[in-house]
């Protein structure tokens, strides 16, 4: 594992979001969910894409918040633009288990 700097991770702006619409995305390569997620006032709504079909719904997803990287560039995933890269870890069969506060805390806050 390389080492960074602590320069190197601020770079990464990871902030805390409300996920306020989702859809299955069933044209994607990999069973995902389409997300719309609210990251307050200085960023507004972001929209991603995540293959989280294991564990959640997309009504089990409106309301959680979420933590995601806000300052990847687009990517494009299918027909769909990918706006923020949400986080999660790998549950024991690899399945992706979503990041987030366990306290509700305020949308738009930074990672430090």
């Amino acid at each position: 594992m390389d080492d960074i700097s602590y320069d190197d991770f601020v770079k990464v702006d990871i902030r805390v979001g409300r996920v306020v619409r989702a859809e299955p995305y069933p044209e994607a390569r990999k069973p995902a969910i389409k997300m719309w997620i609210d990251f307050g006032g200085e960023i507004g709504e972001r929209q991603s894409s995540a293959q989280v079909t294991a564990h959640y719904t997309p009504e089990t997803l409106i309301g959680k918040q979420v933590m995601a990287v806000v300052n990847f560039p687009p990517r494009q995933i299918g027909k769909f633009m990918s706006q923020v890269l949400v986080l999660g870890l790998p549950d024991q069969n690899g399945d992706v288990v979503l990041i987030g506060p366990d306290m509700v805390v305020p949308v738009g806050g930074r990672m430090h």
